[in-house]
């Protein structure tokens, strides 16, 4: 069934939402049981910026007809870098105070990657950006962690105890699968695969199957028979046997990230670039999400009431770390203290096919999942709880907002 047409929404946002919710608190549904999404998929892509991807119509065509014929947030952004944390936030609505990409595990611990000194980035003082006297931002201070941070996430286990969506739709009898390109088998703790010859090209990374790194899920054998190959996507949608919230990560060679020894299984556009824009890649995972979506707007699931987002993790310091709606925070640099990931695509697209619309409004990985859970009047997580109707991607999910 499709949403209906609203045209006071302003009347209906102010009757049913409560600016800030307690943590765990039952929201009010935006409608009743049998007029919310029957499907709600999410494409999870890698590593770049809003500029790099909207307008880069040569190698990025698929994707640009998306965000020209649908619903495109304009200043979205990742909750930090680098990846893993965003991949927890988007599940769990915290990125579990950590910034690194480490596998999972009870005694899995790993210092901060980012926003310390010789990180290598936009964030570090080392970088070039502050250093090269003909840069803009030649001695200026970057955004750091602050000491406590960098011991509190070097400490931290990798086995995290808290709530994820999961609970959150179980809870309400609701299902859920999350689709992994390259994992060898359903459930699969590996953190890279595959290996051949003694050799590890990373397509599948642990660090992009957020579900992994929860201690309620990895303790589950009947949640983890729902983290699965990607061709299992390919039968649920044949056989109309999709759930509710459908999780999507690509591999490293269709997610845009790259990985530094693609040539030789046949992937010389997956390896990283010499320099300059990564074309092969941006390419790579048009072409991807070009076949995925194609599959999924085909597909019986896709006649019913259901909606797809795209959106990538972080932007990778092609730009600078923006951020919002409750994105960490350390010392102050110049970009103020907000430790963020960047601006980054993200597209929402409804299955009634309404007219395009373009949202300017702040939002995160949080916003998008504070949206998702309000959507089935389902109980907030972390960061969500936090957040009133401005936080949220109401204009874009719903519309005539």
């Amino acid at each position: 069934m499709k949403f209906p047409k609203m045209t006071n929404t302003q009347t209906l946002l102010t009757a049913v939402a409560a600016s800030i919710l307690a943590a765990g608190a039952m929201v009010p549904a935006f409608a009743a049981e049998n007029e919310q999404p029957d499907h709600i998929f999410v494409i999870m892509m890698e590593n770049h910026g809003t500029n790099q991807i909207i307008g880069n119509t040569a190698d990025a065509p698929f994707i640009n007809q998306l965000a020209h014929r649908y619903s495109l947030a304009a200043n979205y952004h990742g909750v930090t870098h680098p990846s893993l944390p965003n991949y927890l936030s988007a599940i769990s609505g915290d990125f579990q105070g950590i910034w690194d990409d480490c596998k999972a595990g009870m005694t899995i611990t790993c210092g901060p990657e980012e926003f310390v000194v010789g990180a290598g980035d936009a964030t570090d003082p080392t970088s070039s950006v502050y250093t090269d006297p003909k840069s803009p931002l030649f001695g200026a201070k970057p955004p750091q962690l602050t000491p406590a941070q960098v011991a509190s996430s070097s400490s931290t286990a990798h086995w995290f105890a808290g709530q994820t969506i999961v609970d959150r739709l179980e809870s309400k009898g609701m299902s859920w699968k999350a689709y992994m390109q390259s994992l060898p088998f359903t459930g699969s703790d590996v953190e890279y695969f595959p290996s051949v010859g003694g050799t590890t090209y990373k397509l599948y990374a642990q660090k992009h199957n957020p579900f992994m790194y929860f201690s309620n899920i990895r303790n589950s054998a009947s949640r983890l028979v729902n983290i699965v190959p990607l061709p299992q996507l390919d039968y649920d949608l044949a056989t109309n046997h999709l759930p509710n919230f459908v999780w999507i990560s690509p591999d490293q060679c269709n997610d845009m990230h790259g990985v530094s020894n693609g040539t030789p299984l046949g992937f010389p556009a997956c390896s990283y670039p010499a320099s300059g824009l990564d074309h092969g890649a941006i390419r790579l995972g048009d072409a991807f999400l070009q076949q995925t979506v194609t599959k999924i707007m085909s597909s019986q699931a896709w006649s019913k009431n259901s909606i797809l987002v795209i959106v990538w993790d972080e932007d990778d310091y092609n730009g600078y770390p923006s951020g919002c709606c409750f994105s960490p925070t350390g010392t102050t640099g110049t970009f103020g203290n907000i430790l963020g990931g960047s601006a980054t695509p993200a597209m929402v697209i409804h299955s009634s096919e309404p007219a395009h619309r373009e949202s300017t409004r702040p939002y995160n990985h949080y916003s998008l999942l504070g949206t998702i859970l309000r959507l089935w009047n389902l109980p907030c997580l972390g960061n969500t709880c936090k957040m009133g109707d401005s936080d949220l991607m109401l204009d874009l999910f719903l519309g005539d907002n």
